[in-house]
C-alpha cells in the first residue's frame, strides 16, 4: 500500500516537543525554551532591558495605544495603562514577581511534599495512615479560599501568596512521591540496605530519594506554571501581590473595565501569562517523556 501523504496538521503534530518516534524522544522544545529564557533574562536584568520605570506615572499619556495603532508612540511600544505607566516595563518587572513567586513556592512545596511522601512510604503502618490523612485533608482546602482568608486577616502580600499556595501544593507532591517510593520499597536494593544495617535516614536520603528525583524534576517544572496561574488569579482578585507592585494578575484586573476601549491593558499581561505557563507545561511534558524509561520504550 502506498504511503498516504500527511496533512498539515499531522506534520505539525509530529514536530511537537516530546513526540516519540521508534522509541526515541525528540530533542528539547526549542520555542518554549527560548520563551522561558527570554522571560528569565528580562526578569533578572529588568533594570537594564526595560524602557522605563515601572511606577512612573504620566496621566496625560493614559491609555496610549501600542505603537502600531493610531496615536501610538515608540516610547511606549505596548501602550500605557490608565495612569500612563508603560505596559512593557511593567510586564518585564511583573515577570520578576511571577517567576520568583512560582519558583520559591514550588521549592517550599517540593521540600515538604517529598519529605512527607518518603517518610510515609518507608515507615508505612500508622505513620503512613496519619500522613496520608493529613495530605487528603490538605488537598480538600481550596487555595483561593486560604489566600482570601490570609488577605483579609493579615493583608495581601508576596509572603502570604507563597504561604497560601505552598500550604496546599505540598500535598500533591506527597501523594505522587509516596506512590513512587512504595514501589521502590519492594526492590532488592532496599532489602540489602536494611540487612547491611543502614539507618532509615540513610535509606531515605541515599537509596530512595535519588530514584524519585526524575519524578520530582518533572513535577517541579509542571507545577511552576500552575503556581503562576494561581498567583495571577489571586492578584486579579486583590488577594495576591498588592499594588502598585507590577504583577501580571493585577495588571489584567486593571484593564478589565476598559476591555472594549483599551484592550491592550489586559491583553498583553494575559498573553505573558499564557506564554510562560504554556512553555513550562511543554517543557515538563518533554521532561516526562525524556526521564521516564517506560515512555521511552513505547
Amino acid at each position: 500500500m502506498s504511503d498516504i501523504p500527511l496533512s498539515p496538521i499531522q506534520r505539525v503534530l509530529r514536530r511537537l516537543p516530546g513526540r516519540r518516534t521508534k522509541g526515541r524522544v525528540a530533542g528539547p522544545p526549542l520555542i518554549p525554551l527560548v520563551i522561558l529564557v527570554a522571560f528569565v533574562l528580562a526578569a533578572v536584568f529588568a533594570e537594564w532591558v526595560s524602557p522605563g520605570e515601572p511606577y512612573r506615572q504620566a496621566l496625560r499619556a493614559g491609555f496610549r495605544p501600542p505603537v502600531w495603532l493610531d496615536a501610538g508612540t515608540w516610547s511606549n511600544l505596548l501602550g500605557t495603562d490608565r495612569l500612563g505607566r508603560d505596559l512593557l516595563t511593567r510586564i518585564i518587572y511583573g515577570a520578576r514577581v511571577s517567576l520568583t513567586a512560582g519558583v520559591i513556592t514550588v521549592l517550599v512545596a517540593t521540600a515538604v511534599g517529598v519529605a512527607v511522601g518518603l517518610v510515609a512510604a518507608y515507615f508505612r503502618g500508622r505513620v503512613d495512615a496519619v500522613l496520608m490523612q493529613l495530605t487528603d485533608a490538605t488537598l480538600s482546602i481550596p487555595i483561593i479560599l486560604l489566600a482570601l482568608i490570609l488577605a483579609v486577616t493579615v493583608g495581601p502580600s508576596f509572603g502570604n501568596v507563597v504561604l497560601a499556595i505552598a500550604a496546599i501544593l505540598w500535598a500533591r507532591y506527597a501523594r505522587v512521591i509516596r506512590g513512587e517510593a512504595l514501589s521502590l520499597m519492594e526492590r532488592d536494593f532496599i532489602a540489602l540496605a536494611r540487612v547491611a544495617g543502614c539507618s532509615p535516614a540513610r535509606i531515605i536520603a541515599v537509596h530512595l530519594f535519588p530514584n524519585i528525583l526524575n519524578t520530582v524534576v518533572v513535577l517541579f517544572t509542571l507545577q511552576v506554571g500552575d503556581v503562576i496561574i494561581v498567583e495571577a488569579a489571586l492578584s486579579f482578585l486583590g488577594a495576591g501581590i498588592p499594588p502598585p507592585t507590577p504583577a501580571w494578575g493585577s495588571m489584567v484586573a486593571d484593564g478589565r473595565e476598559f476591555i472594549t476601549t483599551a484592550w491592550w491593558v489586559s491583553f498583553f499581561p494575559g498573553l505573558a501569562i499564557l506564554m510562560v505557563v504554556l512553555s513550562f507545561n511543554l517543557l515538563g511534558d518533554w521532561l516526562r517523556d525524556r526521564l521516564d524509561p517506560k515512555l521511552r520504550q513505547i
